[in-house]
């Protein structure tokens, strides 16, 4: 069985834009409202009749970074995963990161340069 996508993101220069074009286009509730103004896109209320859909995130990018769509897989262990990319021909972009207590990520780019995430969330005890 494989990992599963379990999030997306669209990164740009301007964050407030991009929710305001999500948002309007698609309908999404995205909410900024914590320290990193990070839209969050919640999977609850944005998913198909039949209950398919995952959550992700809009928002904005380093001073002169332009921005990337991409999504995240889920594994066991984000530095294996990253590792791996590198010796199948892809390039670490960062990580492994904690981005809260619960929540670890990194960013490569495939042989054709396109930038993939993978996440490892351990539950709270």
């Amino acid at each position: 069985m494989g990992e599963p996508v379990v999030h997306f993101e669209v990164i740009g220069k301007d964050g407030a834009a991009l929710r305001s074009f999500y948002s309007d286009l698609f309908g999404w509730k995205i909410d900024a409202d914590n320290p990193m103004n990070y839209g969050l896109v919640q999977r609850d209320g944005n998913v198909s009749t039949d209950g398919t859909g995952i959550g992700g995130g809009v928002g904005q990018g380093p001073e002169g970074y332009d921005g990337h769509v991409t999504f995240y897989i889920e594994v066991p262990d984000v530095e294996a995963a990253l590792a791996k990319a590198e010796s199948l021909g892809g390039s670490r972009m960062m990580g492994p990161d904690k981005v809260m207590d619960t929540v670890e990520i990194g960013l490569f780019n495939d042989p054709e340069g396109n930038t993939v995430g993978v996440v490892k969330t351990t539950p709270q005890s």
